[in-house]
Order: structure tokens, then C-alpha cells, then sequence
């Protein structure tokens, strides 16, 4: 009887698609075929994977690897062959296994570079692990080498691959890589980098949400880089990239911050976390919607039965006969409404005429912080605070350092004492030696305590100059603000405003700012005292006139 060839899969596989030629694998291909030839097997089947990691993803989820098994239980082919082992995978826990399987099941694995692998003996199964636990040793290694020279790259200011955020573009500045190849750098691109500040300046001082974001570009006819509309997903993760401030990143590397990249300020930025972050709580002060005529929806109290007063609107006259009547908006007190002899406050304030006592309120605060100078007395304060410390932890270091010589020189004294030598008993020696002992650890504790209010007072001290500034930055926009970016202003800076009968106002901001409203009173208290207080000229003339 003639003999039948051997019937023959191949599977060629590749980790990236960088690594795919003219859409082919073709060194693999080639040294497959030409194995397959010299034994005398014909090749009824060839599988192609690119761009599929062997060591990442399971052999349960590979299309190929699957078809393969299936054909086999089915009898469709003899042999397995693939240019090395650890293109059948990398995984150490899995793979093993894998080849096991199909050696069961009556396929034999073969390797044009290592050969069969046989599953005889003991020895045939370990050097069938060991071939792929080094396998996925190198692929860690790989991993490893490849993380550390991204995370250098990035480091170094330099664009790590891929397509760049919108707002950027890839420009070439004469820099070859190892093969003599021109890269891509990265750069602002203009039109971009207009759309990006529209986006986050609407989010963070007009209160613009994600959908309300959507529809405003999609009026303004700005679309993205494909010429489609902005989704509302895709503009929560543009304000979420810190790639705009200038920082490049590679999983949780980050390079500092690169001014040539930066499109966003820092501060501006870190501004859009907080209101992101407050609007996924449940109870927050920051507004779900800016738009609407009020400028305190949510921040108003009954200052007699202490409710929450709620906004509504009435009918009102038209400015012209035959115009539609404009609603007149008031801040209602449901509680009074409802229990009328439980509240003596008034049913409803007219929210035209309270707002502009707050607005007022707000611009006569940030008339009077513009006057602190930039040193303020919170820093001044925190400074002498921080200087203290500092003396302090000098005075306890120097304690340490002295008890931890005595401690020595009486550890000194021990191969004395043992020698008989020494002028110390053996008693005495050990109560020293366990004074010295507690006194050096009581100051290393003191010591870190110091350190760790050291660290909690220059915390202190930036959030406040951080704070002081936001102030300023609130003091310069809010006269040419929108209603809906002084919304967003008086949320973070008003906690809550209390009513009373005839528009008595009790505003209580946030705990924040009413340390600046106690630098302003201090700074004005001090400038009354001065001018008060006779001046040695004022002084001669009024000698003169006595």
C-alpha cells in the first residue's frame, strides 16, 4: 500500500502589527513550508494571528487556536507545526498544557528550530514546561525593558507613539531613532489647542456639562478631527487628560510639566477634577446646570424655620402690549406655604432683588481682597508657625544626637564592666543603658511628629496662596462674567445665604474665604488704628493750638 503524506496545520504568529509584512508573515511562512517539504508532509492548512500577544491573551480567547483544536478532535490534520514553540503561546501556566493537549488528542507538535516534542517520560513533560516558563520569563523581561524606555521617553519630553490627543499634531524636529529613521514629535496645533480652552474654560466657569458641551459645539459648527460631532464620552475623557497641562505619560509615569506642550494652566485643570469629581456626588455644591436667570439655586434658607428655599417662577407683566409676559422668578419657601403658623418668615423673596444684594455683597468682598497684599497675613501666620517648628526640631534633634552618644559611650562601658575594669556596676550600667534607650526613642518620635507637622504647614501654606489667587483670578472675571459663570463662581464661594423678613441677609461663605474676610477685617482694623493715631506733626500742631 502507498503511504500517505502527513497532513499538515501551520500557524504563524505575530505579537504586534508592526511586526506584519505587506499584511503577511513571511519568515515563518517560508522556513514552515520549506520544513514541511524536506519531510515529505503536505501543508492542507496555514493560520495567521497578527498582532496577538502570546503572553497576554489565553488560548481560550484565539480564534486560531480554537479552530485548530476543534479539527483536531475532528481527525482533519496529523501535525501542528510552527516555527518555534512559543508561537503556540508564552504563558507558562496555559501553554504546556496547550501542546499536552493536542499530543492527547494524536497531533504531534512540531518546531522547525527545536523539533517534535515528545511526551515519553517524565523528563519529556518537564523540559516541555521549562521550554515555556523561560518563554514567559523573556516576556516579562521584554515588558520590563520596553515600560523602562517609555517611561524615559516621556521623561524626556518626547512622543511615545501612536496617534496624538486633539489639540496636538506630529511634526518632525531631526530626531533618528537607532535606525537612522526621521520620528514624529509632538506639538500644539493651534486651531486644536482654541477648541480645547473653549472647552474646559465653558466647563469650569460656565458650568457647561458634557451634553450641554455636545450641543454648544455642534451649534458652532466645531467638529473634530474626523469632521464629526464632539460625543459627550469623548469630551469627559478630553477633560480628563492631563496631557493639556503639558505632562506626557506612560501608564503611571508622568514627565513634568513642558511649557511648549502645555495648553490648559495647571490650576484651570485641576479646577475641572473638582467640579467633575463634586457632580458625582450626590449632595454637592457645585451646580448639575448653569443655565437659568437666578445666581443661588440651592444656596438660600429660611432664616426663621431654616428650609431650603426652592425657586419658582410666576407669571409677570409684559414690557410691550402683544409681547409674551417675562416669568417672574422668587425663592419660595415651601415649608411656610404649607404651615403657615409654624414659619413667621415671609412666603417668597423676589430672586431679582436678592441676587443683586448678594451680587453686590460678593463684589464689595472682592474689593476688599484685592487690597491684601500677596504676602497675607494667613501665610504670615503660617510662616511664623512653620519657623517655630523648624527651631523646635532643631532643639530635638540636638536631644537625639546627645542621647544617642550617652547611649554608645554606655554601651562602651559593657566588655569593662565584663572585665571589671569599668567604674559603673553591673546594675547601674543597665539602668543608664535603658534610660538612654527610651530618651533616644521618645525624640526620634518627636522628631517625626515635628516633621510631619513641618510637611502638613507648608501643605497648609500653598493650598492658601493657591487659594488666595483663585480669589483674585474670581475678583478680575467676575464683572465681565456671564449669569452662568458667576453661578459657577458663587457656588464654590458662598456655602449658604439665610433670609429674613424685609431682605435681612446673613451670607456665610465658604470656610475657605472667610479666613480672607478675617484678613481684610484685621488689615482694616490695623489701617483705622493708624490713621487714627496722631502722627508727631499732627502732634506739634495740635501743642500750637492748646
Amino acid at each position: 500500500m502507498e503511504n500517505k503524506k502527513k497532513r499538515v496545520y501551520c500557524l504563524y504568529r505575530v505579537s504586534t502589527k508592526g511586526q506584519v509584512e505587506k499584511n503577511d508573515i513571511p519568515m515563518q511562512k517560508e522556513c514552515c513550508r520549506a520544513f514541511a517539504q524536506q519531510n515529505d508532509w503536505e501543508i492542507v492548512r496555514e493560520f495567521s494571528e497578527k498582532g496577538v500577544s502570546g503572553f497576554k491573551v489565553s488560548a481560550k480567547n484565539r480564534d486560531a487556536i480554537i479552530e485548530i483544536q476543534q479539527d483536531a478532535i475532528k481527525k482533519k490534520f496529523d501535525i501542528l507545526l510552527v516555527f518555534m514553540f512559543d508561537r503556540l503561546g508564552r504563558k507558562d501556566d496555559e501553554t504546556p498544557f496547550v501542546v499536552e493537549w493536542f499530543d492527547h488528542n494524536g497531533i504531534e507538535v512540531w518546531s522547525t528550530q527545536e523539533g517534535r516534542q515528545r511526551f515519553d517520560n517524565h523528563v519529556d513533560k518537564l523540559i516541555n514546561y521549562i521550554r515555556f516558563w523561560q518563554a514567559s520569563g523573556e516576556s516579562i523581561k521584554t515588558g520590563i525593558r520596553t515600560k523602562t524606555r517609555l517611561d524615559q521617553i516621556v521623561k524626556e519630553g518626547r512622543w511615545r507613539g501612536g496617534t496624538p490627543p486633539y489639540g496636538y499634531k506630529l511634526v518632525k524636529k531631526g530626531k533618528y531613532n537607532k535606525k537612522g529613521h526621521e520620528v514624529y514629535d509632538i506639538a500644539i496645533e493651534p486651531g486644536e489647542a482654541k477648541v480645547v480652552k473653549l472647552i474646559f474654560e465653558k466647563y469650569v466657569n460656565e458650568g457647561y456639562g458634557a451634553q450641554r458641551l455636545e450641543k454648544f459645539l455642534l451649534q458652532q459648527r466645531i467638529f473634530n478631527r474626523k469632521g464629526e460631532n464632539f460625543t459627550n464620552t469623548t469630551l469627559i475623557k478630553m477633560i480628563q487628560n492631563p496631557a493639556y497641562t503639558g505632562i506626557l505619560r506612560n501608564g503611571e509615569s508622568k514627565s513634568e510639566i513642558f511649557p511648549d506642550l502645555q495648553i490648559i494652566r495647571s490650576e484651570l485643570f485641576r479646577q475641572a477634577q473638582a467640579i467633575r469629581k463634586d457632580r458625582a456626588m450626590k449632595h454637592s455644591d457645585i451646580p448639575f446646570n448653569s443655565k437659568g436667570k437666578s445666581l443661588l439655586p440651592g444656596k438660600v434658607y429660611c432664616g426663621h424655620c431654616g428650609s431650603k428655599l426652592v425657586l419658582t417662577t410666576s407669571g409677570g407683566r409684559a414690557v410691550q402690549e402683544g409681547e409674551r409676559p417675562e416669568p417672574r422668578l422668587r425663592y419660595q419657601c415651601h415649608y411656610k406655604v404649607r404651615h403657615p403658623q409654624s414659619c413667621d418668615g415671609q412666603s417668597g423673596y423676589e430672586a431679582k432683588k436678592l441676587d443683586s444684594m448678594v451680587d453686590e455683597a460678593v463684589r464689595l468682598l472682592f474689593a476688599r481682597i484685592k487690597a491684601v497684599p500677596a504676602k497675607s497675613f494667613i501665610s504670615r501666620q503660617l510662616d511664623r508657625q512653620l519657623s517655630q517648628n523648624e527651631e523646635r526640631l532643631k532643639r530635638v534633634r540636638k536631644e537625639n544626637a546627645k542621647a544617642s552618644v550617652e547611649l554608645e559611650s554606655y554601651k562602651s562601658e559593657v566588655l569593662k564592666v565584663i572585665q571589671g575594669t569599668s567604674s559603673f556596676s553591673r546594675e547601674l550600667l543597665g539602668e543608664l543603658i535603658e534610660k538612654s534607650e527610651k530618651q533616644v526613642q521618645e525624640t526620634r518620635t518627636k522628631i517625626e511628629e515635628i516633621e510631619k507637622t513641618a510637611a502638613d504647614l507648608a501643605g497648609a501654606m500653598a493650598k492658601a496662596d493657591e487659594q488666595y489667587h483663585q480669589v483674585l483670578d474670581w475678583s478680575e472675571l467676575y464683572d465681565k462674567s456671564t449669569t452662568e459663570a458667576k453661578k459657577m463662581i458663587l457656588a464654590q464661594l458662598i456655602d449658604r445665604v439665610t433670609i429674613k423678613k424685609g431682605y435681612q441677609l446673613d451670607i456665610a461663605f465658604s470656610v475657605s474665604y472667610e479666613q480672607f474676610m478675617e484678613v481684610c477685617k484685621t488689615r482694616e482694623k490695623k489701617a483705622q488704628i493708624e490713621q487714627e493715631q496722631p502722627t508727631p506733626k499732627k502732634k506739634k500742631n495740635l501743642e500750637m493750638v492748646r
